[in-house]
This record gives C-alpha cells, structure tokens and sequence, in this order.
C-alpha cells in the first residue's frame, strides 16, 4: 500500500510541478526533500526511492509539450504497479516513527497512515497527471475536436487575394510598381499561411484542465461515500451540458467521439483510483 502511495505521490507531484512551477529545478527538488522526510518518518525509504525512480521515468516517457513517445502504456504499466502494490503488499504492521503519534479519524473509523498517504496519492494524481492520460489516450486515437468552420472562410479569402496580386506582378512594366506589387504579393502570402496554419488541437484541453481535475475528484469522492445516485447524476449533467456542441458534429461525429473518449478514459481513472483507496481500507 505504502508503495502505491510514494509512487502515486511522487508522480502526480512531478505534473504539478511541471505544469505550474515557474523554475521547475526547485520544485522537483522540493518535491523530492518532502518525500524523502516522509519515507524517514515513516521507515519507507526503499519505497521512496521507488518511487523517486519511477517519477523520473514518468517525466520523460509522458512529456507536456509534444506527444508521449510510448503513448499510453506508461500510464498502463504505472496501473498495473499500483494495483500490484495495493493487492499484493497489503498494509503494513508498522509504520515508523509517524506511526506510534498518527492519528485519523473518519466516519468510517481510523485511518492509518499508509492509507492516508494512498489517498493523498491517488488525489495528487488526478489533478494533473490524468490529464496527461487523457491527453496521451486522445493522441494514440487520433480523436482530437475538429477545428471551427470559421477558420477556414478565413484562408480561403486570403489564398484569394493573394492569387490575383501574385499574378499581377509579372504584367506590370516599370520596374519599381514591380517590385512593390512583389512586396505587397509576398506579404499577402504571408498572411495567408499564418492565417492556414493548422490550430494546436490541444487548446481545447484548457478548460479541460480545470474541469477534468475536479470532476475526478468529485468521482473519487461519491464513489468512497457510495453517493452512487449523487454520481450518477453529475455524470449525466455533464454530457447534458455538452449535447449542444455535440449536436453540431452532423455526419462526422468528431465532436462525440473527442468527448466520449475524454471523458471515459477520465472517468476510469477517477474509478481506478477510488477502487485503490477502497480495496486499501477493506484489506
């Protein structure tokens, strides 16, 4: 448990820090003082050098700026090294010095460290590092939100009037309106190949980025209460939000598909995460 915990931690603190951080150097090393005086604390230093470990490899496997070079499967594997960590270790007797002056209490009873540190984990992580997931699962699909209609009217006129200028040119006999008209055609091309560049699709992962975050907590939330009807509810408040921008997709269905995918490989990992902490407290 105390594994999944460090591990969780230690990356969801690497996003954060990556994302928000203006001198990055200070946050990772101030993320990795904390973790370091966790593990003394609480006698799990081989754990955090795990995962100390393990965040460095997330940081390079799923960049910020460029699509993750091995796609979605470091996301997998660090899945599947949680849940192995939880199933499999379990909770430990001891926990350190931290342990003989911990004390937690909750609705449903004492919280031990070692669970306190894999929800703290598991929340850390869905702030910024599944939005990374979603963004790495949308990459590997291709599905990205298709760009406005209006852009493209834009282009068209510009290639328009460029032709005409760029044609012109040649026809004219004295040699300064020659070079003027040549001037005036570059810099209309040019205007037109700022205005054709292809958008970055990834701006519409800025709203995304605050939405995403507190929806998943709000899921990792109801799911431990078991306010399955409360979730149940937002969930369908959601996609009756959107009906409208995805009523405008007509015969591509881009739009449905982008928010579909988005929004299960978001919600799987909230659930994820909740099924971690759970299985954590009932073991």
């Amino acid at each position: 448990m105390i594994v999944a915990g460090f591990i969780l931690l230690a990356v969801g603190a690497a996003d954060l820090v990556r994302q928000f951080a203006p001198r990055r150097w200070i946050g990772y090393l101030t993320v990795t003082v904390v973790l370091l005086l966790l593990g003394s604390v609480s006698d799990a230093l081989l754990p955090m050098a795990l995962a100390l470990v393990v965040g460095a490899l997330w940081v390079w496997s799923m960049p910020t700026e460029r699509p993750a070079p091995l796609g979605f499967w470091p996301a997998v594997l660090l899945a599947v090294v949680s849940v192995g960590a939880v199933v499999g270790l379990g909770a430990r007797p001891d926990a350190g010095m931290v342990g003989a002056v911990w004390r937690l209490r909750s609705p449903f009873g004492e919280v031990p460290f070692d669970l306190a540190l894999l929800a703290l984990g598991a929340g850390v992580f869905l702030l910024e590092s599944a939005n990374l997931v979603v963004r790495a699962a949308l990459d590997g699909e291709h599905t990205w939100r298709p760009a406005d209609p209006a852009v493209r009217p834009v282009t068209a006129v510009a290639d328009t009037a460029a032709a005409p200028e760029t044609a012109a040119a040649p026809e004219t006999a004295a040699a300064p309106e020659t070079a003027a008209a040549s001037e005036t055609a570059a810099a209309t091309e040019t205007d037109a190949e700022v205005a054709s560049a292809p958008r970055d699709p990834r701006g519409g992962f800025k709203g995304g980025r605050l939405i995403g975050p507190l929806e998943r907590i709000l899921v990792l939330i109801l799911t431990l209460a078991a306010a399955y009807p409360i979730l149940a509810a937002m969930l369908a408040a959601k996609g009756i939000v959107r009906f409208p921008e995805i009523s405008r997709d007509g015969e591509t269905g881009a739009r449905a598909e982008y928010f579909l995918v988005g929004s299960l490989v978001s919600w799987v990992i909230a659930l994820g995460a909740a099924f971690l902490v759970w299985w954590a407290a009932h073991s």
